[in-house]
Formats: structure tokens, sequence, C-alpha cells
């Protein structure tokens, strides 16, 4: 006589939040995920937060320090963890670690596109080094963008429902 064990996709997978440059309606975005759920969404930064008391939502403050809260992240993600970033450095680490990065934009990055991005994003490094003005940072967050990324979200986490 066999038994069976029920996970649920709650069980499985945690989402962690470079918090610190989330926007707030991605995070509120994550915080109904959660209680609909029960998936953990833990939010990292270098500052305390404000979190809903919802049992399923907590946040890590870690000390100040450049890339403190990034390295924290990496320590904790796990296989088919989702970190929500637009770090791209720090999307590259949570996929070679086997997790999934989702930027506040909706893009999933993936083995297939975060060399690119990294290349692009050093690019662009070295030329505003360079005394290059390069642009002035993405536009704020648009209607569109906050839709693209629930419907990211909301892919990624049917494939564990």
């Amino acid at each position: 006589m066999g038994f069976v064990i029920a996970l649920k996709f709650s069980d499985l997978m945690k989402i962690y939040v470079d918090a610190d440059a989330c926007p707030t309606v991605i995070k509120d975005i994550l915080y109904r995920v959660s209680q609909r759920t029960s998936i953990e969404v833990i939010l990292v930064a270098n500052q305390a937060l404000v979190t809903p008391r919802i049992p399923t939502v907590r946040s890590i403050q870690v000390s100040q320090g450049f890339d403190v809260a990034d390295d924290h992240i990496v320590e904790l993600v796990e296989a088919d963890d989702l970190v929500i970033t637009a770090d791209i450095p720090l999307a590259a680490e949570v996929i070679d670690k086997g997790g999934k990065a989702l930027n506040p934009r909706g893009e999933l990055y993936s083995k297939a596109n975060i060399k690119a991005r990294l290349n692009m994003r050093d690019f662009m490094d070295s030329m505003r080094n360079s005394g290059v003005q390069v642009g002035g940072g993405p536009p704020p967050l648009s209607q569109r963008d906050r839709m693209e990324f629930a419907n990211a979200l909301d892919k990624y986490l049917a494939q564990f429902g």
C-alpha cells in the first residue's frame, strides 16, 4: 500500500523581491498574489520595510552596502524560486543558481536572453564612464507595464499550479 504526499505549488517555490528599488505598485501585485496563492513573498532591502499583515509576506533587512541585498537573495534562492528585480547582474546570478528572474516591466530573464542584457548593460556603463551622455534611465512604469508584469507573473505561476 502506498501513500500520497500532497504539495501545493506554494510549498515548492518562493518569490524574492529586490525591494530597495521595486515600485510600490509591483509590491502590491505581489502581496495580492501571495494572499491568493499562499506563495511566500520575501522582500529583501537595506532599509526597514512596512509590509501588509499577510502570513506569507515577510521582509528581511540587510546591512547597508553595495550589493548586500543582492548577495543575500542569491544566497537564499533555490531552483524554481522567482526573483523580482530590474538588476541584470543579480538576475544573471539567480539564473546561474537555477532560479528565475522577472523584471518589474514583465520581462522574464532566461539563460537565452540574460547574456545579451548583461552585454548591453556593460556597454552602456562603459559609455557613461567615458563621459558620453546616455539617456536618463527608464521611464516611470505605465499601466501597460503593470499589466505586462502581472501577466508574466501569472504565466510563470501557472507552471506550478
